[in-house]
């Protein structure tokens, strides 16, 4: 196989595994019934005038399945912190006892619940369309190989179906999250 060919063919597979990370961390902040620590890998908090993610800020402890301790590393960011997880849209109150933070996640409702799916789908579909983007690239670099006569039209052709192979893969990867997802929102 060209050293072209080759190289368009792991760059769309190393885009296509970013994107089903990126799709695996958006479905793994869309919350559950469940406490765990995911759910607020999107918030951040205005640390000394600048925006930084909970996750550097504090260390997480899960209590119970509805439960979860966030102590600060820094006490003096436990106002900033409470004010980020007040204004987040998780719907949680948090309580602050000087030391940590505990959050009781609220029962989901149905109607929270599907909505939670429809992000969740939402998301997978944009996981989706990036793996398609990717494919469609490396595609149009095969091409113009074997237009150019950089690569044969068979060798063409035989990267053409690896690329499909690849894409299938991916996008089934996809499924499968949004499935565990989708199984995870339902589950009362």
């Amino acid at each position: 196989m060209s050293e072209v060919i080759e190289m368009a063919l792991m760059e769309a597979e190393e885009k296509m595994e970013k994107a089903l990370e990126v799709a695996r961390e958006d479905m793994a902040s869309i919350r559950t019934g469940r406490a765990h620590p995911g759910m607020f890998a999107k918030i951040e908090v205005d640390y000394y005038g600048a925006p930084t993610p909970l996750q550097q800020l504090a260390s997480f402890t899960v209590q119970d399945a509805r439960t979860l301790l966030i102590t600060p590393y820094d006490k003096g960011a436990m106002g900033a912190i409470e004010k980020a997880l007040r204004d987040s849209d998780m719907g949680a109150n948090p309580s602050n006892d000087g030391n940590a933070i505990r959050i009781v996640i609220p029962q989901l409702t149905e109607e929270r619940r599907r909505e939670y799916v429809k992000l969740a789908h939402t998301k997978g579909e944009e996981a989706k369309v990036s793996v398609r983007h990717v494919r469609r690239h490396a595609k149009d670099t095969i091409d113009k190989a074997v237009k150019d006569g950089e690569v044969g039209e068979d060798e063409g052709t035989r990267a053409e179906k690896e690329l499909e192979a690849l894409t299938k893969r991916h996008v089934e990867l996809v499924d499968e999250v949004l499935k565990a997802k989708e199984a995870e929102l339902l589950e009362v």
